[in-house]
């Protein structure tokens, strides 16, 4: 017989597992769709993917954004270590917490991220000023959604087949590589 997951208990036997279970180390779990796979990615403004990361479905995004950020590596054209810090990041209301900002805060970028509505509330009702957000650079966030859009044109990606992360991982590297291409 053959274990997926060790923390699951008994083996499968080949079916999926029972309702309301996942595989966590497989980047697979339950949402609303059914069972899915994550994408976390970080791209420049020309829509090239830099670092991604797999999760499983019900993984919130914003647990997700300092391992991807710590993946990002550009090569210098000159000798000299690789770039690891981007000038300036934006992101949806997914990402709006006071972890993430003191994180890019503490690293030196700056950030345009749109605060929830509950964080707003908040703010007023503690009479403390709300975050100012660079509207100007957040409309540019949609070239993460176009890089998504340009890496689900691959089937293999839009519809996952792979039943390991790993091997899902390979074709979503290939996707990443080929928007490199010119």
């Amino acid at each position: 017989m053959h274990r997926l997951d060790h923390s699951t208990g008994p083996p499968t036997c080949g079916r999926g597992p029972k309702r309301g279970r996942s595989w966590p180390d497989e980047a697979i779990g339950r949402s609303r769709g059914g069972l899915t796979t994550k994408i976390h990615l970080a791209c420049d403004g020309q829509g090239r993917p830099l670092a991604f990361t797999l999760t499983a479905g019900n993984v919130n995004d914003c647990t997700q954004f300092e391992s991807v950020m710590a993946r990002i590596r550009i090569e210098r054209c000159r000798p000299g270590r690789p770039r690891t810090r981007p000038d300036r990041v934006g992101v949806d209301k997914g990402y709006s917490s006071t972890k993430i900002r003191a994180y890019l805060r503490r690293r030196g970028v700056k950030a345009a991220i749109p605060e929830r509505i509950d964080q707003i509330n908040g703010r007023i009702r503690r009479g403390e000023s709300l975050c100012r957000l660079n509207r100007t650079a957040y409309r540019r966030r949609n070239v993460v959604e176009r890089c998504f859009n340009r890496l689900k044109h691959n089937k293999a990606l839009a519809t996952r087949y792979d039943k390991r992360a790993r091997h899902y991982e390979a074709p979503v590297t290939l996707a990443c590589l080929r928007l490199w291409l010119p």
